[in-house]
């Protein structure tokens, strides 16, 4: 609670927020977590590209299984024939 309040008010002080911004191991820890932010950044954008034609690739299977899988099925189904389904439910069919 001590050690808390020590920080609260060592922090809240504006001249020492500057120096500790200008002294070495601090500009040393930002530069560090911008290049690891930098590289997190370009790893994701690079994977995002090389997962792209895959993806597709897999739509594509996807939607090719579903269409055949409907067309075995018969549907769509052509117009003016009846509908089996899409009565009231619970009616007789």
């Amino acid at each position: 609670m001590v050690l808390r309040r020590l920080l609260l008010a060592l922090l809240s002080n504006p001249r020492l927020i500057e120096q500790l911004s200008e002294s070495r191991p601090i500009r040393a820890a930002a530069r560090l977590t911008a290049a690891a932010i930098t590289r997190g950044q370009l790893g994701a954008r690079r994977a995002a590209r090389d997962l792209t034609p895959r993806l597709l690739r897999l739509r594509d299977a996807f939607l090719g299984e579903l269409k055949d899988g409907a067309r075995a099925r018969g549907w769509p189904r052509p117009p003016g024939r009846g509908s089996s389904r899409g009565g009231r439910p619970g009616a007789a069919p």
